[in-house]
């Protein structure tokens, strides 16, 4: 390494450093105050506020999102974008870790505020709410919130530290049944089963996973079944999560569930709807010359990345979306939770831990260096120079 990187990412290490306990508090806050999808009303303030007041010109509510936000430093030629995740879930808080990935995107964000002129770049953090089902980076790139940007990154929680979270293609849909109330015991006959429907639906599905390709899924849960067991239900609603290796495998393995769906309300008589609930979530396209910088910056740091085990492991993430827009990585934090892992009230609690701070700390710093190495390195830079994302661009 040169001198002058050498000192870029020692600068950039020191003011992580320097900023640990505001950093740690923040993750801490939001740990704590968790807030669902499109409502992280607290959680986007601290963050955007915390950016502000490192020097960042801030504007919140974009993209037509009440709790999006980008907040922008430099003015180089170069524009990486850091995504902020800060959503919660249902019922078990932040048990994907959503608080470390939003202090270490504020915490890479300041680091590079300072040495973002003299390295020729424009540091855009991005506040992206609603990841957890919600889509609203598909809605940010659909409105132009990505508009300009060269390479964007993030980093994600995960048991164990991988440069990569495999990603699956995913649909989410709420299927609702309608059928007719009878009194359960005198006049059954003049009923309309409606959670006989979903009964039906779900064997069906269970059916079909034998006929299942790699990386098929489908899940759900039965949001309404019924008011009264004296009742016959005639409305019964669920959520299901449509998942595939990618958007093209989608088109093929939806329908089949949705006729799962469709072959309830036959069986029945009841009727049927079947509504997409946000966007559909692509598969992920690493961009495997940034992940190889930022591999090398985190082993740096000491993060030593888990060893394939040939279990296929997968999720979804909106993230994912940018992907095939942007060049883009999405590397995981391991916190050495096992047997906790990830929508589990007990991985919440590691995000609340000294190992989860420290990946606060490491998180930032690894961003914050593989930003530099993308500045700083002639053939990085001029490729990723080569193309400008704008939306409505085709995606690659």
């Amino acid at each position: 390494m040169s001198a002058d990187l050498l000192a870029a990412k020692a600068s950039a290490r020191d003011d992580v450093t320097a900023r640990a306990h505001q950093l740690v508090d923040l993750s801490h806050r939001i740990h704590a105050n968790p807030e669902l999808s499109f409502e992280e009303v607290q959680s986007s303030s601290w963050c955007a506020d915390m950016l502000a007041n490192g020097g960042f010109s801030v504007t919140t509510g974009i993209c037509d999102l009440p709790t999006a936000f980008s907040a922008t430093i430099g003015s180089g030629p170069l524009t990486v974008g850091i995504c902020c995740e800060y959503d919660a879930l249902p019922g078990i808080g932040h048990a994907c870790g959503h608080n470390i990935i939003a202090a270490a995107a504020v915490g890479a964000g300041l680091a590079l505020a300072d040495l973002a002129d003299d390295l020729g770049l424009t540091v855009r953090v991005l506040g992206t709410p609603a990841e957890e089902g919600g889509g609203g980076k598909i809605f940010m790139l659909e409105r132009g919130g990505f508009d300009g940007l060269h390479a964007a990154m993030m980093v994600h929680p995960w048991p164990s530290e991988l440069i990569q979270m495999p990603c699956l293609a995913v649909s989410h849909i709420d299927v609702e049944y309608t059928g007719r109330e009878a009194h359960a015991s005198a006049f059954p006959e003049l009923g309309i089963n409606a959670a006989d429907a979903i009964t039906v639906a779900q064997v069906a599905i269970g059916l079909l996973r034998q006929h299942a390709d790699t990386g098929d899924q489908v899940h759900g849960i039965v949001t309404m079944g019924g008011a009264a067991p004296n009742i016959v239900p005639g409305k019964t609603r669920a959520k299901y999560y449509i998942r595939a290796q990618s958007l093209e495998a989608l088109k093929s393995w939806q329908p089949r569930v949705e006729q799962c769906f469709h072959a309830g309300a036959i069986a029945t008589g009841a009727s049927v709807e079947i509504e997409l609930q946000g966007p559909i979530y692509s598969e992920f396209l690493l961009d495997e010359q940034i992940a190889a910088l930022y591999r090398a910056n985190a082993e740096g740091l000491g993060r030593e990345f888990a060893r394939p085990t040939g279990k296929v492991v997968a999720a979804s993430t909106d993230m994912a979306n940018v992907s095939l827009a942007i060049p883009s990585i999405h590397p995981t934090l391991g916190l050495d939770s096992l047997p906790a892992v990830n929508h589990q009230a007990e991985f919440a609690a590691h995000c609340a831990t000294p190992i989860a701070d420290l990946a606060v700390l490491d998180g930032a710093t690894a961003m914050a260096h593989t930003v530099i190495d993308l500045a700083t390195q002639s053939e990085q830079r001029s490729r990723l120079l080569s193309t400008t994302y704008r939306a409505g661009t085709p995606i690659i």
